[in-house]
């Protein structure tokens, strides 16, 4: 009874958590690169395939995820963030249940369940980035959820588990490749400590899972392989980090940058204190080898995020369950030895205070720095349907065309890749126009209306030559709308 009780408590204060997340998403949860994962999923619930009928670079399984909700409800940025926040919440609710169902010491389960939630709930990376368009909940939620069905696979005899483990971890990697290295670190786990059953099958059965999971990107490769390829791996090999000269220092950047954030080290101290833990004190060796696990797949994540060129700090939450977990127990040995007599109560208490002070620091920072919000977007998509005429040709940021629901001219998809330049008839097939083309058709007078947040003085911005075309302009929230054609026409788009 004391552990139903307690359980109950534990899914009360996820519940809260959720409905943190869900506000936020539908306030202020806001990033740049999530417009074009959104006129992705609108374009593929309108009937187009990605790949094939324009631009996409990523794995398309959150695409399709978030086009599968908007079919249902709406094709609006608040039913995605929505989505993306219960995800998430769904990750925070298994990890903390994982710490709650394998705690040893009865008078800390509960507190060190809810440490769990809160490391990974109250994570300023989590939060911010968790519940936005992007795969990042998603992720989340099935990387976790593939550790779940891992453990599970190597106790019981049937394959099922190792189906389900590898089915959700080949979906995360179909919905980022961010997450790739959690497939073959959950394989190598079932090899070396399946207890029940037979070990070849599990593994056979967990590469089918994955298999069957993939079915949707192999299908779009059958149907135009050397676009399937070019979008999912050649862009970002060779011509992600073109006109970056950054890049190289961004790596060095983001890789000390857990220096400066207190989430992290608070998280990464605790976690240390957890797997001296598992190795002091008397666990058992099934226990352990989770843990362990946990390490595994922290690791690998994060030496191969550290690969992505350029790389950011936001990859990185992908890693925070794995690490709350040996954290939540690193809270119960620095505890244990500083209050011999188990009081929970306050270092939970003050764990929380410093993560939740640490988390509304760091987002009042965020939105002081940055105008962007989807709210605000959408004040400037009023203004781009109030001066751009029913069907008139516009030219935009990714936002505006799904805000709008004009259809982007073909190329405008993904801003990012204009800076692409490759021979026209490759160009064509991939669904690329370079941007000297694009300046070409604006100055021809092919749009209606043109739109950009770009600054005026940025050098993308100066190519397309558009302020001395249009006779009127309006900014908003740092974007420009440029519309009433100052020459006349000479052709249509």
């Amino acid at each position: 009874m004391q552990t139903h009780r307690q359980f109950l408590w534990l899914c009360g204060v996820v519940a809260a958590i959720a409905v943190a997340l869900l506000i936020y998403s539908q306030t202020k949860a806001f990033t740049w690169d999530e417009g074009f994962h959104l006129l992705a999923a609108q374009l593929i619930e309108g009937g187009k395939r990605p790949y094939l009928d324009f631009f996409f670079p990523q794995t398309p399984l959150n695409a399709y995820w978030n086009a599968g909700w908007m079919r249902i409800f709406d094709d609006s940025w608040r039913v995605v963030h929505a989505v993306a926040a219960l995800a998430t919440s769904g990750a925070v609710l298994l990890t903390a249940d994982f710490v709650f169902t394998r705690f040893p010491a009865s008078p800390w389960r509960l507190a060190a369940a809810l440490a769990a939630a809160v490391l990974v709930g109250a994570n300023v990376l989590v939060v911010q980035f968790g519940t936005i368009g992007q795969a990042y909940g998603l992720c989340l939620l099935l990387v976790v959820a593939a550790f779940r069905l891992a453990i599970l696979a190597v106790g019981r005899k049937s394959a099922v588990w190792a189906l389900g483990a590898g089915f959700l971890a080949a979906a995360a990697a179909g919905s980022s490749l961010l997450t790739a290295p959690v497939a073959p670190v959950l394989l190598l786990w079932l090899m070396f400590y399946n207890r029940e059953g037979s070990r070849w099958q599990n593994c056979a059965v967990f590469v089918a899972g994955g298999a069957l999971a993939f079915l949707p990107v192999l299908a779009l490769a059958v149907q135009g392989l050397p676009q399937t390829v070019f979008d999912i791996f050649k862009y970002h090999l060779f011509y992600r980090d073109v006109e970056w000269e950054g890049a190289g220092a961004q790596n060095i950047n983001v890789l000390f940058s857990w220096i400066d954030s207190a989430h992290a080290l608070i998280l990464g101290a605790l976690a240390l204190a957890g797997l001296l833990f598992t190795v002091r004190r008397e666990v058992d060796r099934i226990r352990r080898s989770e843990f362990y696990l946990c390490f595994w797949l922290a690791a690998a994540l994060a030496v191969y995020l550290a690969t992505a060129h350029p790389t950011f700090e936001r990859y990185y939450l992908l890693i925070v369950p794995f690490l709350a977990i040996p954290a939540a127990f690193g809270l119960y040995e620095i505890s244990s030895r500083l209050n011999p007599h188990q009081r929970t109560l306050w270092p939970l208490l003050a764990l929380s205070l410093l993560l939740c002070l640490g988390l509304g620091k760091a987002l009042y920072e965020r939105h002081e720095q940055d105008n962007y919000s989807w709210p605000a977007f959408e004040a400037i998509a009023k203004k781009i349907d109030q001066v751009t005429p029913p069907g008139a040709p516009l030219f935009a940021d990714e936002h505006f065309y799904f805000l709008t629901r004009r259809p982007p001219p073909s190329g405008t998809e993904y801003a990012d890749a204009q800076k692409i330049d490759l021979p026209p008839p490759l160009s064509a097939s991939l669904h690329l126009v370079p941007r000297k083309e694009w300046a070409r058709r604006i100055q021809a007078g092919m749009f209606s209306t043109v739109e950009t947040c770009r600054d005026e003085d940025d050098e993308r911005f100066q190519v397309l030559g558009v302020p001395p075309l249009y006779r009127r302009k309006a900014v908003m929230q740092d974007c420009t709308i440029f519309w009433d054609w100052a020459r006349r026409k000479t052709g249509g788009y």
